[in-house]
């Protein structure tokens, strides 16, 4: 028997990305801080929501789930603020990323999960250790010796976030996908409306 909610409605896909939206902010605002030479990082479970989404629910939704969570949380935290844009652009490549890459896998075991989103995850990383040498040497001017023992620890700090996210976000997604497709909130492979 076909289920009549098999056809994916643009206000699903708003309800999709606004709850995934708030789950991104929630498990970024659960972090804890990490003090580099010029700022700070964190280690947080955003990332793993981030990937979460974009498997679930494919590259565009997916990326704005995970552009919109962690620009908000950036908007509200002052250290943020001004390159909260920034945050919009990196976490919607790396939800995008996932997504577009999940979007051609067929079942949920399927291996190629976990390499969509170490693909997603790989793309932030290295967005957010090249936006700090821009911020930090080409537009502040600090000393180079400073800005590479930054770029290294927020390196480090956000490859662990993303080996954490991979892990949790490929667990969850095997854990969760059959019970959405089921309910038809999304079908197989990952739909790509919006």
């Amino acid at each position: 028997m076909e289920n009549k909610n098999s056809n994916p409605s643009p206000a699903r896909d708003v309800v999709m990305v606004g709850l995934m939206t708030a789950l991104v902010f929630i498990f970024t605002y659960l972090h804890i801080d990490i003090p580099t030479p010029l700022s700070n990082t964190m280690i947080h479970l955003g990332n793993v929501m981030c990937l979460l989404a974009s498997l679930l629910f494919g590259g565009i939704r997916g990326g704005l789930a995970a552009g919109f969570g962690s620009m908000i949380y950036d908007m509200l935290d002052p250290r943020y603020l001004p390159t909260c844009w920034v945050t919009f652009i990196m976490k919607f490549l790396m939800g995008w990323v996932a997504g577009k890459l999940a979007e051609k896998n067929v079942n949920e075991a399927n291996p190629r999960y976990a390499l969509s989103a170490a693909c997603g995850s790989l793309t932030y990383v290295i967005l957010y250790v090249l936006k700090t040498y821009i911020q930090n040497r080409l537009i502040l001017g600090y000393e180079a010796q400073t800005v590479y023992a930054t770029m290294l620890t927020k390196g480090v700090t956000s490859l662990a976030n993303g080996i954490i996210a991979v892990v949790f976000a490929v667990i969850l997604n095997a854990a969760i996908r059959p019970t959405l497709k089921n309910a038809g909130i999304i079908t197989a492979p990952a739909d790509n409306s919006i």
